[in-house]
Parts: structure tokens; sequence; C-alpha cells
């Protein structure tokens, strides 16, 4: 009997691992293309039942992590001035450097959400951070893929693609703010320059406590080696 379920839970592992190879390009695919659309999508669909949420897409923070996954698989194949060796031992492990990556950026959402709180009055707890968490986790995985992305380019050895890195970093700016101050003023009802401003506050406020998680975990990690 036991074994038997052994085998139905490796049957439906697998079956929702090859199922990403149709559910990520259609996920992303939508993200890029319908932002705002699928950010009011991942609130709907945390209203139904667990079985049924996310059918058609993957849910938002498997979402991020799947890109996270990618783009360091990218990066390792990728030569840089940085060694690799020169890591903590800790982050030396590409499931630990996963778990870094995936902290550093969902800060970002994090921030948003909080933001999006806080002006709208709701008291903060898990159960109302976490439709607008969720619908951050959706437009957070393709900045973090192009931010990956143009670090990469800007730390290859020679300089020669430093342009192409520092591109891709202003596209994924640009995209990223342009999204976010859309939701903002949608979600919240305000004047473009008011969610241009509110953007920028919490973009600012994400980058600083990545930094200072950042310098805090390079410390203690630093410590343990």
């Amino acid at each position: 009997m036991d074994f038997m379920k052994l085998l139905k839970s490796l049957e439906e592992l697998l079956y929702e691992l090859v199922s990403w190879l149709v559910f990520y390009p259609i996920t992303i695919w939508r993200t890029l293309s319908r932002p705002l659309e699928m950010m009011r999508y991942a609130d709907v669909e945390l209203a139904d039942q667990p079985e049924d949420q996310y059918d058609d897409t993957l849910s938002p923070p498997l979402f991020l992590l799947i890109t996270l996954l990618i783009g360091q698989a990218i990066s390792i194949t990728l030569p840089s001035v940085y060694d690799r060796a020169s890591l903590p031992k800790l982050l030396s492990s590409d499931a630990n450097l996963l778990i870094a990556r995936g902290v550093i950026f969902s800060v970002f959402p994090l921030i948003m959400a909080v933001t999006l709180l806080r002006h709208r009055r709701v008291k903060l707890n898990r159960n109302t951070l976490r439709p607008p968490f969720y619908s951050q986790c959706y437009v957070a995985a393709p900045f973090a893929f192009g931010v990956g992305i143009g670090t990469d380019f800007l730390v290859l050895p020679g300089g020669g693609t430093t342009w192409i890195g520092l591109v891709a970093l202003l596209l994924s700016f640009m995209w990223y703010g342009t999204v976010q101050v859309r939701w903002f003023r949608r979600d919240l009802g305000i004047a473009l320059h008011s969610s241009i401003g509110l953007f920028l506050r919490s973009v600012c406020l994400a980058t600083v406590l990545n930094l200072t998680l950042a310098t805090v975990i390079g410390l203690v990690l630093k410590d343990w080696s």
C-alpha cells in the first residue's frame, strides 16, 4: 500500500515537472505581453479552491523561482571576471545560491505589496499580504531575469559586452517601472506623478534593504567560513 502511494506521488511529481514545459512559456508570454492582466489574475485565482488555483499557468512564486533557476543556469555557463571559488562556502552550492537569489528578488514584491496595503490603509497580515505579493511575483520574474543577465554581461571578461549589460538593465528597469506605475495608479486611483513617486520610493527601499541583507549575510557567512 505504501509502495503504491509512493508510485502515485512519483507519477504526480513527474506530471507536474513535465507540465512546466508547457505552462512556463505560457506564463512568461502572458506576463510580458499583459502584465497588469496577469497581476489581476493572481488575485482572482487565490479565491479559488487550492486544487483549482493557477490551473492554466504556473503559480507566481513558482514562476519566479523557476525563472531565477534558468537565470542562474545561464550565469554558470558564462565566464566572469569574478571567481565563484571566492564566494563563501555556503554560497558555493547552487541550491544555496538559488535560495539567496530568491530571497533578494522576493524583497521587491514584498515591498511593493506592503506599500500598496499601507496606502490602502489595510491591516497588514498574512492573508492581506498574500494577494498583492503573488501579483508582484509575476512581474518580478522577468525583472529578475533581465537584471541577472544584464549583470552577467557587465562582468564578462574583456569588457566588450558592457553595453549589452547596460541595455539589458535599462530595459528591465523601464519595463518593471512602467508596470509598477500603472499598477499603483489602477489599484490606488492616484495621479501619474504620485504613482511614479511611490514606485521610486518603493524600489529604493527594496534596494537598500537588499544591500543591507547582502552585507549582513556576507559578514555572517564570512565568520562561518
